[in-house]
């Protein structure tokens, strides 16, 4: 059904946009190209922030090209800078369609599917209501490894940024979750991750950083250095 079909992803470089670039994969859709977009501001609507440069170091792990685009991250003009992102990677790479990790958030997938329908291209969130609880343990058995980048909900501990996230570790957290009542895939921006290992990889990923806090509950995670292994 999808065999072939030219598509790029949109990549922040989190767990929810590599397994929807590894869906569009295993479904033979012809991934042309990531597309991710740099907000200049942690307050983007849309786009993730935190470590967002290392997207590079992701786009080499799996062989693809990469269309970058700027955004002040307001909103409003960032789908403006969404538009621009995709036109450049129509035009450059013939693509017909957007493979999106949105998971919950009606605000991004609505607005994602209004750039699109207005270049002509399809979209195909293959995450859309998926049970995140599930979801979340899917992850790790299938080989995703990733790490928080970013808390900004009371509940999570800060001893999780920069922690490849286990299976003990997703249990935890979603017993946290139900008990101060924040998203288990934080798809409300409770956390940002980042990827750092995942199948459709070809080296893993090291990041070395420091926590930040930020507020009374809020941490970051500042990425020094980081590397693919073996270069």
């Amino acid at each position: 059904m999808y065999k072939g079909y030219p598509v790029c992803a949109l990549y922040s470089g989190g767990k929810d946009s590599t397994y929807a670039l590894h869906w569009a994969f295993l479904k033979g859709f012809n991934v042309k190209c990531l597309v991710t977009l740099k907000p200049r501001t942690a307050e983007s609507w849309m786009f993730h922030y935190p470590a967002v440069d290392v997207t590079e170091l992701q786009a080499k792990a799996l062989g693809l090209p990469q269309v970058f685009e700027h955004t002040e991250g307001r909103r409003g003009s960032e789908l403006e800078d969404l538009k621009r992102a995709l036109r450049k990677a129509a035009e450059k790479y013939g693509i017909k369609g957007v493979v999106t990790g949105a998971l919950l958030s009606d605000y991004q997938r609505m607005n994602i599917n209004f750039i699109a329908e207005e270049l002509g291209l399809k979209v195909y969130s293959p995450l859309w209501r998926k049970d995140q609880a599930a979801y979340l343990r899917e992850l790790v058995e299938e080989g995703f490894e990733f790490i928080l980048t970013s808390i900004t909900v009371w509940g999570l501990p800060p001893t999780l940024l920069g922690k490849v996230v286990t299976m003990e570790d997703v249990e935890k957290i979603i017993e946290l979750a139900d008990r101060y009542g924040f998203n288990p895939a934080f798809e409300g921006g409770e956390a940002e991750t980042l990827v750092v290992y995942a199948p459709l990889f070809k080296s893993r990923i090291k990041v070395e950083g420091r926590r930040v806090r930020l507020g009374e509950y809020e941490w970051r995670l500042e990425v020094t250095r980081a590397w693919l292994e073996g270069s």
